[in-house]
């Protein structure tokens, strides 16, 4: 049966929204749900490593977030013009797809000067409103690029962001928004996980905050991402007694392959879905309505899910990248 995105929406105050992270990064709350009990409780994330056992397999997505907005004006003009970077499109990072505002008067041959040793062009009109753009120049792209926060942080970046939005263990530049499930994890944290650790690379892409469309639910699939599994994450999955992924991104990676290699995944897993990799899997409170909702229904069961969504509102947990988080065994 195809899911229906209206029995995935929940009342959330806005103060709920948490617009910038706590001081501490393990200081999160963490609900915790038992699928087997159909029960749910509250802990800390600091407690996290107890509910790790032997023979697990702890799943990190190791990608990188660039700076990926950028700001410039047409040559001898004044007037702003934003380019979000979506994707590199070569080795050398100097093609993308991106968006473009204002995309409309932008032809195809068209310049923006993001600093003056840093020239991006208009090469290409691309779908969905996409652009393909050339950078050009000695500049580079972290020297002038803003974190790319989500939408609903209605606030400008800050230079506190570049830190913080980023997991410790990020390491593969490319993701156009964070891991928000490991942003959690400090160091000290992850040295008391009795269990061996498996990077994937997945990276994120701006579609993760599109609004789900019907062609979405038909086509049960996604906004294609790039994803890497090296032949020692590969091993590690293989041999682990239980796969405990770190966000709904390492999810989707596993569950596309645990092979080693390459590829884009476009997977999108809602109820009814056979799960074929992940045992457990730690992951923040998302957006009604989304892609990420159905994903942890799949995996908890819908009405669990909802009624944990509920507990976490009336007990004022925190929501989004930068809020609490959900243990699901």
């Amino acid at each position: 049966m195809t899911p229906k995105i209206e029995d995935y929406l929940y009342d959330l105050p806005d103060e709920l929204i948490a617009r910038r992270p706590l001081p501490e990064r393990s200081g999160s709350r963490m609900l915790v749900l038992d699928r087997a009990a159909g029960t749910i409780r509250d802990d800390r994330f600091e407690n996290f490593p107890s509910y790790i056992e032997p023979g697990d397999c702890l799943v990190l997505n190791n990608t990188r977030v660039i700076p990926a907005r950028l700001f410039g004006k047409r040559p001898g003009t004044t007037g702003k013009i934003e380019i979000f970077l979506l994707r590199s499109l070569n080795a050398e990072a100097t093609r993308w797809r991106a968006l473009v505002r204002p995309g409309k008067k932008l032809p195809v041959g068209q310049k923006v000067e993001l600093a003056p040793d840093l020239m991006a062009t208009i090469t290409a009109h691309l779908e969905h409103g996409e652009r393909e753009i050339e950078l050009e120049g000695s500049g580079s792209i972290e020297a002038i690029g803003h974190v790319p926060l989500p939408p609903y942080i209605d606030r400008p970046d800050e230079a506190s962001d570049k830190e913080r939005y980023q997991t410790v263990f990020a390491k593969h530049a490319g993701a156009a928004a964070a891991p928000t499930a490991g942003l959690h994890f400090t160091a000290e944290i992850l040295a008391r996980v009795a269990a061996e650790i498996a990077e994937v690379t997945l990276h994120v892409g701006l579609g993760t905050f599109q609004p789900l469309s019907d062609e979405n639910l038909k086509t049960m699939t996604l906004h294609h991402e790039f994803y890497e599994v090296s032949a020692e994450a590969s091993a590690k999955l293989k041999a682990a007694r239980r796969r405990v992924c770190v966000g709904t991104t390492s999810v989707r990676t596993i569950e596309t392959t645990m092979e080693p290699g390459t590829g884009d995944t476009n997977l999108l897993i809602a109820p009814g879905y056979e799960f074929k990799a992940v045992g457990a899997v730690l992951t923040n409170f998302h957006l009604p309505g989304s892609s990420l909702m159905m994903l942890v229904a799949a995996f908890a069961g819908y009405e669990l899910t909802m009624r944990a969504y509920r507990h976490a509102v009336a007990e004022r947990y925190r929501f989004f990248s930068y809020g609490d988080c959900m243990l699901i065994l």
